[in-house]
């Protein structure tokens, strides 16, 4: 997984929600381009407050070495 990968999803008009699989089985729901953030090495996932984007409750910081596929929350995901 590469940043530009991750980005082609978040920066896609119109959005569409998608989900992060990790290797070790967890997932991220992605519904909003602003619950996460993207680096060279790394993704920031946010978690917001009663779907307020200005009021963060927490947040995760995973590898994108750790991250083992992307899909659309439409589409099959593994």
């Amino acid at each position: 997984m590469s940043a530009r990968e991750v980005l082609n999803y978040v920066q896609a008009q119109p959005f569409r929600p998608f989900r992060i699989l990790m290797n070790s089985g967890r997932t991220f729901d992605v519904r909003h381009p602003e619950m996460l953030r993207v680096g060279r090495d790394y993704i920031i996932l946010f978690s917001f407050v009663s779907d307020t984007p200005d009021l963060v409750d927490q947040w995760q910081t995973v590898s994108f070495s750790l991250v083992e596929s992307i899909a659309h929350l439409d589409a099959q995901v593994a």
